[in-house]
């Protein structure tokens, strides 16, 4: 009978080792090197970010025999992703059996990592995975599978070049890539969401939940959360925790949220058959999803109970929102507050024109705006025109074709891929299947790419599969 006691990392990274090698991992890199203008090869894929989407995105490539990869991330090691920064979720929403980033490998697994420290039985009493201990995980992930990693280097600037990009960077200078992967979080096609009606208050007053937010300050004074999903929920429990007098939470709907529509498609055939529809058809399904509220995990809305500073309104939508003498007076539809500091928990929107880094190429990347999609639902759906309108590589398109064909050796691997490609590049239930759809597209352009080079080394193929001398010995025998 299998153990079940720990049997610590040392011993599982030698069994992931091992079934690596049994999968000839990592294959031979077959992509033909190219130099630079320096005359020295130039990375073929350059990764930005190094979060959970970032990671798997190097090891889906390394798996389809492409290794010379760069990767960078602004965060410090260890800083990843939202997990310890901005993340205040006690634990995750996603249940603990989702395999995530493992890429079908069963010693990569969250659980492996679990039971090899603290056995089956601990696994099995566990609840959900807190968000501390999921940064722990991705930080083994990386080194078990050995991913080189630049932290405290961040993009700033793309500019295209004949077949490749350049790559403007603090902490690393300016270098070259044949392909550039964003895979840099959740904001980084756009940026906070910040509702018209509070965009002019003093950022002193007032801060998004993307943000480093000193709650220890908050302590005795009046809080305004405005948003009716998890981040909400957490953020206003934060803020009591830490001692607010008073978090007045504001919630649009006349009613909570009570279901999540998103965990009815976690599911192979979504996740394969959602790029494969119309550009209406997937709206259509987004929409009514997002449209019907995602409701805040059971967790988040316990978190507040207890708390007799804790105050909801429901189908509160603000009017109004301004700042006088150091705090800000709220008009609502169920009437008017004062508070002292306001938190955001707006989301974050997809405008690839903020992003400072893609300054030099927004105006020729390709949105839904750009597309035949129907004016009579486009004035219904948020900032889903804004999204990028990608390939099956997660390859950006060109606005003006001819323009900026290397727009085509831009990759799209966050949030902002949802429309084009679903909940594969962001959320734990499919990342894998988004990782896998990402490398094999690349593997594909590279190899057409690079075709007459392909072609030469096929028929420059000489290595005989015979010697000679068993033909020899036919002869002799005849």
């Amino acid at each position: 009978m299998e153990t079940t006691e720990p049997i610590g990392l040392a011993a599982l990274e030698r069994r992931l080792a091992r079934d690596l090698e049994y999968l000839n991992f990592p294959p031979a890199n077959w992509v033909k090197p190219t130099p630079g203008s320096d005359g020295q090869p130039m990375a073929d894929v350059c990764i930005v970010g190094a979060g959970m989407c970032g990671l798997v995105a190097a090891f889906a490539l390394k798996r389809e025999g492409i290794t010379n990869i760069r990767q960078i991330e602004a965060s410090p090691a260890g800083q990843e992703g939202p997990w310890v920064t901005y993340a205040r979720m006690r634990t995750l929403r996603s249940p603990k059996h989702l395999t995530g980033p493992a890429m079908g490998m069963a010693s990569l697994t969250f659980r492996a990592w679990f039971e090899a420290q603290w056995g089956a039985e601990a696994w099995e009493a566990s609840g959900r995975i807190p968000r501390g201990q999921w940064m722990d995980y991705l930080v083994w992930y990386r080194k078990a599978l050995g991913l080189d990693i630049e932290n405290g280097v961040t993009l700033t600037a793309l500019t295209p070049d004949d077949g490749f990009w350049w790559l403007e960077t603090e902490g690393a200078g300016r270098f070259p890539a044949r392909k550039v992967i964003l895979a840099n979080g959740r904001d980084a096609l756009g940026g906070n969401r910040v509702p018209k009606v509070a965009a002019g208050l003093p950022p002193e007053l007032v801060s998004h939940t993307r943000d480093d937010i000193d709650f220890a300050a908050l302590k005795g004074k009046r809080v305004a959360v405005i948003g009716g999903g998890a981040s909400a929920c957490d953020n206003a429990a934060e803020a009591l925790e830490a001692g607010a007098g008073e978090v007045h939470h504001f919630i649009r709907r006349a009613d909570w949220p009570r279901i999540n529509k998103f965990k009815g498609i976690v599911y192979s055939g979504f996740v394969h058959g959602f790029p494969r529809l119309t550009v209406a058809e997937r709206w259509h399904i987004l929409n009514y999803a997002f449209g019907f509220g995602v409701a805040a995990p059971r967790e988040s809305v316990q978190r507040l109970a207890g708390h007799d500073g804790y105050h909801a309104h429901l189908g509160a939508s603000w009017e109004s929102a301004t700042a006088t003498d150091g705090f800000v007076r709220i008009e609502t539809a169920k009437g008017d507050f004062t508070v002292d500091h306001v938190i955001l928990a707006t989301g974050f929107e997809i405008d690839v024109t903020r992003p400072r880094e893609l300054a030099n190429i927004a105006g020729e990347i390709r949105t839904f705006h750009d597309a035949n999609i129907g004016a009579d639902w486009v004035d219904a759906i948020g900032d889903f025109p804004n999204h990028p309108e990608l390939g099956g590589a997660f390859e950006f398109h060109e606005k003006h074709p001819g323009k900026m064909p290397q727009l085509a050796h831009l990759h799209c691997f966050n949030q902002a891929a949802l429309l084009s490609h679903g909940m594969v590049a962001g959320d734990i239930p499919s990342v894998t299947q988004g990782a896998e759809r990402l490398a094999r597209g690349i593997a594909g352009q590279f190899f057409l790419a690079d075709l007459p080079t392909h072609v030469a080394a096929l028929e420059a193929f000489d290595e005989p599969e015979l010697l000679g001398d068993e033909i020899e010995a036919l002869t002799r025998e005849t």
